[in-house]
């Protein structure tokens, strides 16, 4: 499984309480990392980043994230525990592809699709899946195409369209899975309207083994339309936002002298350089 590549949450002043409700709630799961920025980490061997401060917006549900389960009681279980003080999107119930889902956001507001199927075809228990709405619907192949060819190892897994009968652009990506570098995702197209699209409340980290690495993610996800934007952090073309990081940044962070004299040098860059984070 690929853990160079991971979902950040931004959980204002909770990080530890939704570090502990989501290990609880999906087992399987051990605290890697915490520190006053962050909390890290790992739910059946996938990471996941727990940001304590840091951008204004909220998570929406425009980037979901697709649990899979084999078991009906299991997607229950979920369900039940998520839906505490949450909002449901789409009812736990029966429906054309899966004996039992349901979409809701949890008291956070980040979103979670509960899917009941086979294991087989996504190995990986939880998936972002994108939403490309409003201005953006119907792009949700261009960016199939686009980090699929931007990072090694990807491979696109399918891709289906919506129907005559679904009420939207046949043209449009109903359902489609892919996989950069062995980390699998999912996009949608939607046209119906929806107040909210993707923002930084909810990013995908980056890890790099050398500056190199981070030159060309940096200089390729920036281009045409893309925006730098602060310490690491860029916004793609598409509008969903990225944090492209060292490999060695956690350690960076694991002395506390240290760590003020790091996060000091790495709040006055953009693009991170590794030399000056560890020469701070």
């Amino acid at each position: 499984m690929n853990n160079k590549m991971y979902p950040c949450l931004l959980i204002k002043g909770k990080t530890a309480e939704a570090a502990d409700l989501y290990i609880d709630i999906f087992g399987e799961g051990k605290i890697v990392q915490t520190s006053p920025y962050v909390v890290q980490i790992e739910l059946s061997g996938q990471k996941l980043m727990l940001l304590n401060e840091g951008p204004s917006s909220s998570p929406n549900p425009s980037i979901s994230f697709m649990v899979i389960s084999e078991h009906e009681a299991e997607t229950e279980q979920y369900w039940n525990k998520l839906a505490e003080g949450g909002k449901v999107m789409m009812p736990l119930g029966s429906y054309d592809w899966s004996s039992k889902y349901g979409w809701l956001q949890d008291k956070y507001g980040v979103s979670w699709q509960l899917y009941t199927g086979s294991r087989k075809d996504t190995p990986q228990k939880f998936s972002p899946n994108f939403m490309f709405t409003g201005a953006r619907a119907g792009m949700a192949e261009d960016a199939i195409h686009f980090y699929t060819d931007l990072f090694p190892g990807s491979q696109i897994q399918g891709i289906l369209k919506y129907g005559e009968g679904d009420g939207e652009n046949i043209e449009h990506v109903k359902h489609a899975q892919f996989t950069v570098n062995g980390y699998t995702a999912m996009v949608m197209d939607s046209s119906e309207n929806h107040d909210f699209n993707f923002n930084d409340a909810i990013s995908l980290v980056v890890e790099c083994d050398t500056q190199e690495e981070i030159d060309s993610y940096w200089n390729k996800l920036t281009a045409n339309g893309g925006k730098e934007v602060a310490c690491g952090w860029l916004i793609d073309k598409f509008g969903i936002s990225w944090q492209i990081i060292p490999m060695q940044l956690a350690k960076l962070f694991e002395e506390p002298q240290r760590a003020q004299r790091v996060m000091g040098a790495l709040m006055q860059m953009k693009k991170l350089v590794i030399a000056d984070l560890e020469n701070a």
